[in-house]
């Protein structure tokens, strides 16, 4: 049971990542009103609004998708470790 569970979390958190990366790739060539974009945008962008906040861009450049997928993987094996220990 416990095995299920830690694929599910390393499933999830791969899955965010790689939505991740594509949003930012995508955000270089395609228009904001675009549908593939838009959709990539409403699942990523609640998670970065908030680092956004506190990080600030540093000449331009949105360091806040780097902390975002720090953060995914703290997370999952902050939980994957937490199901090992039981």
């Amino acid at each position: 049971m416990i095995s299920v569970l830690i694929q599910i979390i390393q499933s999830v958190a791969w899955l965010l990542t790689v939505i991740l990366i594509a949003d930012v790739i995508v955000s270089y060539f395609m228009n904001p009103y675009h549908p593939i974009r838009s959709f990539l945008d409403r699942i990523v962008q609640p998670m970065l609004r908030p680092i956004q906040r506190f990080l600030p861009s540093f000449g331009g450049i949105d360091f806040s998708p780097i902390v975002l997928m720090i953060l995914i993987q703290l997370v999952e094996t902050f939980l994957i470790n937490i199901l090992v220990a039981l």
